[in-house]
């Protein structure tokens, strides 16, 4: 494998991450990982419309996320964004009662391309999210990764979001369950100094 780089989801590189995403089927159900975000009349219609909501999301600068590159090709992805960009998040309900206080951001999906998964590009992708946080001036950061018992799954397509083992090998705590199966997991991400 050749050393993979990363690149922050632009309008400049939405035609990368389309191609990711068309070579997946457009994610799960076709959802064009717009299913976190705040819902409107475009999202959950048809993949096509899927698919310009988040290119204007894009374009708007209110969707985020890391893309992995092998090459000149993106091959993972991490979605991220304030709770107000990604409030659609799983068992919500039962996070809104459990919640001390809200992330400044959340990381809610997490994509590796089929023939590429293995290689650890999940970590890559967690690791890249962390990063473009902390240019943005960091925070408090969450994700909610899959509670797996430390157990590898021979079938991983349904881990949408990594599992409690990457996350604490990327410098998360664990926080407290959520959902049958989940976690919430949080790292206090400090501001990249700009040189």
């Amino acid at each position: 494998m050749s050393d993979f780089t990363m690149k922050a989801l632009t309008p400049e590189t939405f035609d990368d991450f389309a191609a990711l995403v068309e070579r997946n089927k457009g994610m799960f159900a076709s959802c064009w990982c717009t299913h976190f975000h705040p819902d409107c009349a475009e999202k959950g219609q048809t993949a096509e419309g899927n698919r310009a909501l988040k290119q204007r999301l894009v374009a708007d600068g209110i969707a985020h996320a890391a893309l992995v590159y092998d090459g000149d090709r993106a091959v993972a992805w991490a979605e991220y964004g304030s709770p107000e960009e990604l409030p659609n998040i799983q068992h919500r309900k039962e996070y809104v009662a459990t919640a001390e206080r809200l992330p400044d951001y959340r990381v809610t999906c997490i994509l590796v391309e089929r023939g590429f998964r293995g290689h650890g590009l999940a970590a890559i992708a967690l690791r890249g999210a962390v990063e473009l946080i902390a240019q943005a001036g960091g925070g408090l950061v969450e994700g909610y990764p899959h509670d797996t018992g430390g157990v590898r799954k021979k079938n991983s397509s349904f881990l949408y979001n990594g599992t409690r083992t990457m996350y604490e090998r990327e410098g998360f705590t664990y926080d407290r369950h959520k959902g049958l199966g989940n976690c919430v997991m949080v790292r206090e991400v400090a501001p990249s100094r700009r040189d």
